[in-house]
């Protein structure tokens, strides 16, 4: 589907160099509409004339600008709602918080409750301050282990650069020693010139066997230095179906489906999407499994998610 700005109607198909810019309101405009409209750096989005900077436009990623909008609203938010799980007393405290945060993203992205949401994330602000600023300058602890894992990938990269370094200095010099001799021996040598040669490609041989031998006694130091990661016991793996409890009547099959003709409506995949696995019978199903899902559901009886068949 061809891109198309809701301004001037311009369409990658017309203008192929055409790009679509996207605001925190979600509405996008092509680049030029946007150097129009804004060229005093400031002004109204043309179709919720919300007050908007040029400063604030930037490249549209996606082909939906409300995702484009979402990530904003997201990267804005988790700026400042940065607490990790270390900062509450358990587990619960913890989703109860990110459910919260959902939600705000949810609210702004939706235009819900603007209003109250923005008080919500401004006295969240104020009474959290200084821990907002504690954790923006504190690492997390999964940053530190993937530092100290690049650290210790970049220090074996490095040793084997100089080892590759180091193999590659002595091919060149051996290289020049043995056209030297080689040289040497035509000239002044009293055996005959073929077998002057091959001797010289026997001992041309014999000295990268030699160059091998030690490259490979010096990467086995360095791999011995190395964790070595202990073998899993290899194991044949046996599948077993699972078996979902949807809480209410048994949603129908692919087979059902099709042959109670559910699928003739949908829209059919297309090559890239049939290419990455996805068939249309998926998304009819998804729709029915959730449509029957939970009819039955009871709150006093103790929650089943699902169990897989002995």
């Amino acid at each position: 589907m061809d891109a198309v700005c809701p301004r001037c109607k311009t369409t990658s198909y017309r203008n192929p160099s055409m790009k679509l810019m996207v605001n925190v309101c979600g509405h996008n405009l092509c680049e030029s509409c946007v150097e129009m409209l804004f060229v005093k750096g400031s002004g109204s989005c043309p179709e919720c004339n919300i007050p908007l900077r040029r400063t604030n436009f930037r490249l549209q990623l996606f082909e939906d600008a409300n995702i484009d909008k979402e990530i904003d609203i997201r990267r804005r938010i988790l700026r400042d709602f940065n607490k990790r799980e270390e900062d509450f007393g358990c587990l619960r405290d913890y989703n109860n918080y990110l459910e919260m945060v959902e939600d705000i993203i949810f609210n702004l992205a939706n235009n819900i409750d603007i209003v109250e949401t923005n008080k919500k994330i401004q006295t969240y602000k104020e009474v959290n301050k200084e821990q907002i600023l504690k954790n923006r300058i504190k690492p997390s602890k999964e940053a530190l282990e993937l530092e100290d894992l690049i650290s210790e990938e970049r220090k074996i990269r490095g040793e084997n650069i100089k080892q590759e370094q180091l193999l590659e200095n002595m091919e060149k010099a051996n290289k020049i020693r043995n056209q030297e001799k080689l040289i040497d021996d035509l000239m002044f040598g009293e055996e005959n010139a073929e077998q002057i040669l091959e001797q010289h490609k026997e001992q041309v041989k014999e000295t990268k066997k030699t160059l091998f031998s030690h490259a490979g006694q010096d990467s086995k130091t360095a791999q011995e230095h190395q964790i070595v990661t202990p073998l899993l016991p290899d194991t044949p793996y046996h599948y077993q179906e699972i078996t979902l409890d949807y809480l209410g009547p048994e949603p129908p099959s692919y087979q059902m489906l099709e042959d109670g003709g559910y699928t003739a409506h949908i829209l059919k995949a297309n090559s890239g999407e049939l290419a990455g696995g996805y068939v249309e019978t998926v998304g009819c199903l998804r729709a029915v499994q959730e449509a029957m899902m939970g009819l039955y559901f009871n709150p006093a009886a103790p929650p089943v998610i699902e169990h897989v068949v002995e």
